[in-house]
């Protein structure tokens, strides 16, 4: 008997068995195969299929979120429609975005659009109402894109820096809790005590070069918020990078949480910081002690901003760290700096001698942190003026400096 092109076999001999296959090698999957995969798997009819491929984690749906997903999520990273089709590809983000790439410059195109229609939708609105809708617009644009966000502070900081900062920060500290939707910078608590060396290292940026920090217990002129003064580092921070070109991966906000003595805040449910009352005495200065020593510890050449402590406060950590740490109160020094310049500018626009600034008179309205020092930096600077080595020689009487209480 003869097959078809075959060679002729003998009657009742066997069909010659396939060739045996070597036995599949174990599985050499990456670590990041979720599972092993099955063999096999049958349907309904029998019919039997090739087993799945084996999915990466970041492609498992029941994986976490995957690296290009988060990388979209990521509001310092994200460009939103901006991606390009290959970085979608490449990223894992087709799908994720609507199918137009939009560039920068039309980014940016749209939302100055949308913050005029805004202006133009809310007008005869209060003041108050107005702002905190404008805040919000930005604040969501920060929350998606930090590159184009610092881009249209950047480019209208006169219109944006009232909205970003003072006043509308203000209104913003009021209602933070309200507000909240996503957290910025840290929290340090007093429930926090001794473990902050280690919550320092949380913070995914290897470098910090600027840190504000406040306890919230002076927040403008609006008294004890609470851990709701968050609102004044980020917004200070913010003016920072648009106004003085900080890299805005190398700020940090904190918040020290040593309680509050509002008692509204303490009621408030919608509250998020610590419901006792302020830690006084050796208790606060603790917890501040061990937050400069794990920042110290971590980023030991980062500047800490010291901003709105209440006055006892602000003295007190100031000379307690001056002299240890890179650090210093705007309350305290910053304003100071600020309120000199303008004083020796006032001699100097009377076509006076800086020399005579010795002979002014200075009067401060409320002995604030910020009004005491301004006049302990006007003092020194008047002892440091040519032939002034004393307070006795500033003029006669020693009455050059007045300070009158507020109310």
């Amino acid at each position: 008997m003869r097959r078809p092109g075959g060679r002729r076999r003998s009657a009742g001999s066997c069909p010659r068995p396939p060739p045996r296959r070597a036995p599949a090698p174990p599985c050499a999957a990456p670590a990041s195969c979720t599972s092993a995969a099955p063999t096999s798997f049958t349907t309904p009819g029998t019919t039997r299929y090739p087993p799945p491929p084996l999915l990466p984690r970041s492609r498992d749906p029941r994986a976490p979120v995957s690296d290009g997903t988060r990388f979209q999520f990521d509001f310092r990273s994200a460009q939103d429609t901006a991606f390009p089709l290959t970085e979608r590809d490449r990223l894992g983000l087709r799908g994720l975005l609507p199918p137009r790439v939009m560039s920068f410059e039309q980014q940016y195109e749209r939302f100055i659009n949308s913050y005029h229609s805004l202006e133009h939708n809310t007008q005869g609105e209060p003041d108050s109402v107005v702002s905190l809708a404008k805040w919000r617009i930005l604040n969501r644009l920060h929350d998606r894109n930090e590159t184009l966000y610092y881009r249209v502070l950047i480019d209208n900081i006169k219109d944006f820096a009232p909205i970003i900062y003072t006043p509308t920060v203000g209104l913003v500290c009021e209602n933070y809790s309200g507000l909240f939707r996503r957290p910025r910078g840290m929290y340090f608590s007093a429930k926090d005590k001794g473990e902050m060396m280690s919550m320092i290292y949380n913070w995914p940026a290897e470098k910090v070069d600027m840190i504000v920090v406040t306890d919230g217990s002076r927040i403008l002129g609006l008294g004890d918020l609470g851990v709701q003064g968050i609102g004044i580092p980020i917004g200070k921070l913010d003016v920072y990078v648009a106004a003085a070109g900080i890299n805005p991966q190398k700020v940090l906000p904190i918040m020290l949480d040593v309680g509050t003595n509002n008692e509204e805040l303490l009621e408030d449910k919608l509250y998020l910081g610590l419901r006792q009352p302020r830690l006084e005495g050796e208790e606060y200065l603790a917890v501040v002690d061990e937050f400069m020593e794990a920042v110290h510890a971590r980023w030991p050449k980062a500047i800490v901003q010291f901003e709105d402590f209440q006055m006892k406060w602000a003295f007190e950590t100031l000379q307690r760290y001056r002299s240890r740490f890179c650090m210093f109160n705007d309350d305290v020094q910053g304003t100071a700096g600020v309120a000199l310049a303008g004083l020796l500018g006032a001699v100097r626009a009377q076509g006076r001698p800086l020399a005579d600034f010795t002979k002014q008179k200075i009067v401060v309205v409320g002995a604030g942190s910020a009004g005491i020092g301004v006049l302990n930096m006007a003092k020194h600077a008047m002892l440091r003026m040519p032939g002034t080595h004393k307070i006795g020689e500033l003029g006669e009487g020693h009455n050059q400096f007045w300070v009158l209480d507020k109310d």
